[in-house]
């Protein structure tokens, strides 16, 4: 039976017009005339049996239905190289692990550590994308996740890596010539927050028997990245695992006024679909990945 399936030349061409909404645009893209968009447009919306923009006289628009199929097309083509790309890259052999992650876990722990795996299995590519809230393996192209938080995603496997040791750091600037600060001094200072950690500050007191009426409130960054150049500019006191900031420590960017370290309750896992567990690539991954996160909690003393 045949595909219900419009052409690829058509697809492509929705997707650049859809982007820009101008088919002056996509057609300077695509190297193609502007009347040869037209004609895609107009074949594809033949197909579908709808429209999916309004012509206007300032130009196009994309309608509801428009807008919503660009997104799902989009994604498909994105799909779509990347399968291409692999399998020029690897002339057919090997394999491609499509990899979330937590952007500066990622920068500062997985990749300087990536190479002794890439050393072992040279037929095996790790692709990573960022993602760092929960998501359904299923509607994404992702093979598998590294994760902070709880290891209940339906479907899935989940595998302990390391807790975190969430450590009060800021500017030096900010301790005023002294070297230390205590709790309650910290306190009252600006508390910077971890939007995807919103109870970290409250833990991090509660952890010595405090009580911050304001423990929550600060201004809020999703990435611990973010955090850190905040408190080197000054702005207040944000809560760091030291392994994500080492280099920022080691240059003295930042300092540690209260070495009390509070152990989360929660953790990095990695996470794999259950469909997807046995591959080999990940298998593979998986095993050296364990192993590498027991040796960093035993040297780093989190075991």
């Amino acid at each position: 039976m045949r595909r219900k399936i419009p052409s690829t030349a058509a697809l492509l061409a929705f997707e650049r017009a859809a982007r820009h909404e101008s088919f002056t645009r996509a057609a300077e893209e695509l190297a193609l005339t502007q009347s040869a968009i037209c004609r895609q447009i107009a074949s594809l919306e033949d197909f579908l049996g709808l429209r999916l923009f309004r012509r206007t006289k300032r130009g196009v628009t994309l309608t509801e239905a428009g807008l919503s199929y660009s997104r799902q097309i989009s994604a498909r083509l994105d799909a779509m190289e990347r399968d291409t790309l692999s399998v020029m890259a690897h002339h057919g052999r090997g394999a491609t692990i499509e990899l979330a992650v937590m952007p500066t876990f990622a920068t500062r722990w997985l990749l300087p550590r990536l190479g002794e795996f890439l050393a072992r299995h040279p037929d095996v590519t790790v692709n990573m994308n960022n993602r760092t809230r929960p998501f359904l393996f299923a509607d994404t192209e992702f093979d598998a996740a590294l994760y902070f938080g709880d290891a209940g995603w339906p479907g899935t496997e989940a595998h302990f890596l390391m807790r975190e040791n969430a450590t009060p750091v800021c500017s030096p600037r900010m301790l005023q010539g002294r070297t230390a600060l205590a709790p309650d001094e910290i306190a009252t200072l600006p508390l910077l927050q971890q939007s995807t950690r919103p109870y970290g500050w409250r833990d991090w007191f509660g952890s010595q028997g405090l009580q911050v009426a304001h423990d929550m409130t600060g201004t809020r960054y999703e990435l611990f990245s973010m955090l850190a150049q905040a408190a080197m500019q000054d702005m207040g006191i944000a809560l760091i695992p030291p392994f994500l900031i080492r280099e920022e420590l080691d240059s003295g960017r930042l300092v540690i006024p209260c070495e009390h370290v509070y152990l989360s309750t929660k953790a990095y896992y990695l996470i794999i679909p259950e469909r997807k567990a046995e591959t080999a690539s990940l298998a593979a991954f998986r095993d050296w990945l364990v192993e590498a996160a027991a040796g960093y909690r035993v040297a780093a003393g989190l075991a």
